[in-house]
């Protein structure tokens, strides 16, 4: 991946973690629960995207 791909996925995984922290907020969560509700989306999406850029370059090469 060159550097503007990972930025973007970083982008969006930084906007998916806020938004699972906010509704994780608005559900009644504790601000605890909620930070860790975020950086498991956080970690999921940057999991996701290696895991898809793997799988594409196997099939590219």
């Amino acid at each position: 991946m060159n550097k503007a791909t990972t930025a973007l996925v970083v982008v969006v995984a930084v906007l998916a973690a806020a938004g699972a922290g906010k509704l994780a907020r608005l559900d009644g969560a504790t601000y605890s629960a909620a930070l860790t509700r975020a950086a498991t989306t956080f970690t999921a999406v940057l999991t996701l995207a290696t895991a898809a850029a793997g799988a594409l370059a196997a099939l590219l090469t």
